[in-house]
């Protein structure tokens, strides 16, 4: 009785948590007035292509796409890779500040991300680099959660193992790229995870620095959907079916290694 108890609330949990998911599923097949008909209506409709097609015809959806996801990917990789180097340094290397620095990392965590906006605007804007990827890329390549979980999980590696490839003549881009890397796959899994859906979802950035239609990113040009007397939300939920299905994927490909690396950080020297 326990057992089926247990089932039952999972599966209520689970029809809870995909329904949301369904919906938007059902509302890009249907036109916008269908969406919230009474009774709702819980089956696919015919209306999918054309509301794609109207989508592309307002945004460029295909265009807009293209864009979010060579800025998410390349942002992912870059900011991956620093956060590796800069983890390894705090965790593995003694120098000088270290601590103070660290601390400082810390706190930059805790500033809201809205302070910050004004005086990177004006450093992009100094640098003329407005209406530019650079813009969108550079400014949170260094993201502060992302190196301090790193920084968590390099504490794990046994300083034993370091020393004895050193002893081998290892240098020390050889030991960072051949031995940790390799050695921290499930934590830069869950780290790319993160920073993938930060920069795919990241909205008020982009806004401020991409002033060309033709460079929007997905949430900015799913903005532009919502008019002052008509909303589509046919078109919305379209978009918005979109631009789920890259970070589930993403998500899928890392899944075995995303578990391990959050709870990799827990684990001490």
């Amino acid at each position: 009785m326990r057992k089926i108890l247990l089932y039952i609330t999972l599966g209520i949990g689970v029809i809870l948590s995909i329904f949301p998911f369904y919906w938007m599923f059902i509302g890009a097949t249907n036109p916008s007035g269908a969406i919230f008909s009474v009774p709702p209506n819980l089956l696919p409709g015919d209306f999918l292509v054309e509301n794609f097609t109207n989508l592309n015809e307002n945004v460029g959806i295909i265009r807009v796409l293209m864009n979010s996801l060579i800025i998410a990917l390349t942002f992912t990789f870059f900011a991956v890779l620093i956060a590796a180097a800069a983890g390894f340094a705090f965790a593995k290397y003694q120098f000088k500040g270290r601590n103070a620095i660290f601390f400082t990392l810390l706190l930059a965590i805790m500033i809201p991300y809205h302070v910050t906006l004004i005086p990177l605007f004006q450093m992009m804007a100094d640098l003329g680099w407005l209406n530019t990827y650079r813009a969108v890329l550079l400014p949170n390549l260094a993201y502060p959660f992302a190196i301090f979980l790193m920084r968590q999980n390099m504490r794990s590696i046994p300083n034993s193992l370091l020393e004895a490839a050193r002893v081998d003549g290892a240098g020390e881009f050889k030991i960072f790229f051949q031995i940790v890397l390799p050695t921290m796959r499930p934590a830069l899994a869950a780290v790319a995870i993160f920073l993938f859906m930060f920069q795919w979802n990241n909205f008020l950035w982009p806004l401020v620095v991409l002033g060309d239609s033709d460079m929007y990113t997905l949430p900015v040009a799913l903005s532009s959907l919502v008019g002052m007397s008509r909303v589509d939300y046919g078109q919305i939920m379209m978009g918005t079916t979109l631009s789920v299905l890259p970070i589930m994927i993403f998500f899928l490909l890392l899944q075995r290694q995303f578990i391990s690396g959050i709870l990799g950080g827990s684990v001490k020297e």
